[in-house]
């Protein structure tokens, strides 16, 4: 079969995809499969990032590319994925196998990698298989997310080849101040003020005033949590953490804190709904954090702070979404839904540094 035959019918996804380009590039690089692509499909990738499931003979890759409308540092994000993901091989951490990077934009427009197609499902709304009918299954995907994040804690920066991957000198005096002057940029949009999100002042003194004792650097992911894992279909586990863009170095902790803003628990503030459904069956917050205590072997007497911190972080970067519907870059209702995430955020770190 020739290439234009190969090619004949597939959708280039409104330029997104440069099918003789990326069949040249494809045939000079070692990856499964043979001769040209035959089959591909979109696959739910984020709002920054197009992800594509490419079939190549017997076999099947998966390729992730920044969006055609690319922002000043969307390659080198691209790069930086494709090289933790390659750093990560042999490692205890789940993860879909690297297969090759490009480098080059003019191949398809931008800079992308191959990676391993991962089985199974990302978590959201109504679980799928087993885990809407087994509790035993909806525990264990608690417990796979925790040994995940200890997984990735355990990874030596250095000895993976990422120790200039972020900025690790006095990474937790700095949080506060970092994430605090991402909120106040926010003022310059017309119509967002900064004070509307609650308790960031009260929060932000807790977390400047009680620094962690057991301060450690390692890699973190950023984003953990259902959205970015993979689960299997087949058994209660991890298929594969994905979503790697905001990988940086600091201390591991933050990744378990941004696993407990996620979930759900009897005595939350009120506004909030779990993530996925049904919830029964899931662990506690307190389950979760002595399993990360035993897989990573680390005291949980500064896990306050963290997850505190999480939720401040987070807050402060959700409202970067709010600002925009101010400016009518976002549907006003998706605005308001996030800020009122935001504000619960809040609202449960007042929790947490209340005790």
């Amino acid at each position: 079969m020739s290439v234009d035959t190969a090619q004949a019918g597939l959708d280039d996804f409104g330029g997104l995809i440069d099918w003789p380009h990326l069949n040249e590039w494809i045939a000079g690089q070692d990856l499964p499969g043979t001769g040209p692509v035959t089959g591909v499909r979109k696959l739910k990738g984020g709002l920054q990032n197009n992800v594509f499931l490419l079939e190549r003979g017997a076999d099947a890759l998966v390729l992730r590319r920044p969006s055609k409308h690319l922002r000043p540092n969307s390659n080198d994000t691209m790069l930086r994925e494709a090289r933790v993901l390659r750093a990560l091989a042999g490692s205890a951490v789940p993860h879909p196998d690297f297969y090759a990077v490009c480098e080059d934009p003019a191949v398809i427009g931008a800079c992308f990698y191959l990676m391993e197609p991962l089985e199974g499902f990302a978590p959201m709304g109504k679980l799928q298989g087993d885990y809407e009918t087994d509790v035993s299954w909806r525990a264990a995907m608690g417990d796979e997310l925790v040994r995940a994040a200890a997984a990735l804690a355990a990874v030596d920066p250095q000895a993976a080849g990422l120790s200039d991957l972020g900025k690790p000198d006095d990474w937790h005096a700095r949080q506060v101040s970092r994430w605090r002057s991402q909120l106040e940029g926010y003022a310059a949009t017309p119509g967002y003020d900064p004070k509307a999100l609650p308790h960031v002042d009260e929060v932000g003194r807790w977390l400047s005033d009680n620094l962690p004792g057991d301060r450690r650097i390692g890699l973190i992911h950023g984003d953990l949590q259902f959205a970015n894992v993979m689960f299997s279909l087949k058994a209660p586990r991890i298929s594969g953490v994905i979503d790697w863009e905001l990988t940086t170095l600091g201390d591991p902790m933050l990744d378990l804190g941004w696993i407990l803003t996620s979930w759900w628990e009897e005595g939350d503030p009120p506004g909030k709904k779990p993530l996925v459904t049904p919830w029964d069956g899931f662990r506690s917050r307190a389950e979760l954090v002595d399993l990360y205590a035993e897989a990573a072997g680390r005291s949980m007497a500064d896990l306050p702070w963290f997850f505190a911190l999480a939720c401040y972080k987070l807050a402060c970067l959700l409202e970067g979404t709010y600002a925009a519907s101010k400016a009518g870059k976002v549907p006003a209702e998706v605005g308001e839904s996030v800020h009122g995430y935001a504000s619960w955020l809040m609202t449960k770190g007042r929790q947490i540094i209340a005790g």
